[in-house]
């Protein structure tokens, strides 16, 4: 009973870097202490989550700069637009299903109305914990998208997460980031990239179909367009790390003409980075089919990660296994 416990406990929240890809610890955590050095504005809020959320890093950092809220995400929200009110620039950090279901009011009115440069960082986006909805945040994209203001970032990884810390903080207006916390994959090293706020990038070219995909979908994405070269399909990655405001003009660009195009996304098919590739090609009068790769509109079961990602589709496995089905289906 006793060893069986921590095993199911670790699978439900194992990492989700597949096996072989390198990994980087608490890259949040690092990135604010050294963006934190350079800027003593800067400040660290969290929800009785610290060690959750990479934020205990910064908290050893600067204890003096660092506010333990407890269990009160509004009562975090509200303290961190007060600090951005007299000139600090506050992250705060909790989970997901917290930041959006619980605290939505407080991140609306009191630091998105006023524009102030608060940044939420939140954990556990999409499908990365095996507990439950209680702690999946499948919708959280949906619920924010439609905040005026508001800026939302999925990073791919590490890189990202190192690269965007310093831009957030010297961004006006508030973010919310959808962290991946703990042991992070880092594989956008691998390739000609960085993180610019604001703009998608294409990582990886291909001739044969275009993956547009945010978040971990963009390290699937990546792995599988690997094992699909080696059946000689050549697949493009297109990389929105940022999903509001949307970069409609790399994408479109990238995604027109003739290719089948897949949209790979850590969050409900509705509302998420789908919706927003279908709405930006309505609006241009663009006819063109879009495949979701995507979580179902459904609550999740909990169970161990890997399991659970090969049930809902966004393995790396599965991946490959559905562009092959939508290509061959199209022969």
């Amino acid at each position: 009973m006793t060893v069986a416990q921590p095993q199911r406990s670790a699978a439900m929240i194992a990492s989700i870097a597949d096996p072989g890809v390198r990994t980087t610890r608490a890259p949040f955590g690092d990135a604010l202490v050294k963006a934190a050095e350079a800027d003593q504005r800067i400040v660290g809020l969290a929800a009785d989550l610290a060690k959750y959320t990479d934020m205990h890093v910064f908290a050893r950092a600067f204890p003096d700069r660092f506010f333990q809220m407890g269990m009160a995400e509004q009562v975090m929200m509200a303290a961190a637009a007060g600090m951005a009110e007299v000139g600090q620039i506050p992250f705060a950090a909790t989970y997901s299903v917290f930041a959006t279901r619980r605290a939505y009011d407080f991140l609306c009115l009191d630091m998105a109305e006023p524009g102030l440069n608060v940044n939420i960082v939140a954990a556990l986006p999409g499908l990365t914990t095996g507990y439950g909805p209680s702690h999946q945040a499948t919708e959280d994209v949906a619920i924010l998208r439609g905040m005026p203001g508001l800026t939302i970032v999925d990073p791919c990884d590490a890189v990202d997460i190192e690269q965007a810390v310093p831009q957030l903080a010297a961004a006006p207006g508030p973010s919310y980031t959808r962290l991946l916390r703990g042991a992070v994959p880092r594989i956008l090293d691998d390739y000609d990239y960085s993180f610019e706020l604001g703009k998608a990038k294409l990582v990886r070219p291909g001739d044969d179909a275009v993956f547009v995909s945010s978040g971990l979908m963009t390290m699937r994405g990546l792995l599988a367009a690997e094992q699909l070269a080696k059946r000689g399909i050549d697949v493009a990655v297109v990389h929105c790390a940022t999903l509001k405001p949307f970069d409609e003009e790399t994408v479109l660009a990238q995604i027109a003409g003739d290719r089948p195009v897949f949209t790979l996304e850590n969050h409900s098919v509705i509302g998420g980075l789908f919706e927003t590739v279908a709405a930006a090609l309505a609006r241009r009068g663009i006819g063109k089919k879009v495949v979701p790769i995507a979580l179902p509109d459904e609550f999740l079961a909990a169970g161990a990660l890997p399991t659970l990602h090969d049930r809902y589709g966004i393995s790396t496995n599965a991946v490959t296994d559905r562009v092959r089905e939508e290509l061959s289906a199209r022969a």
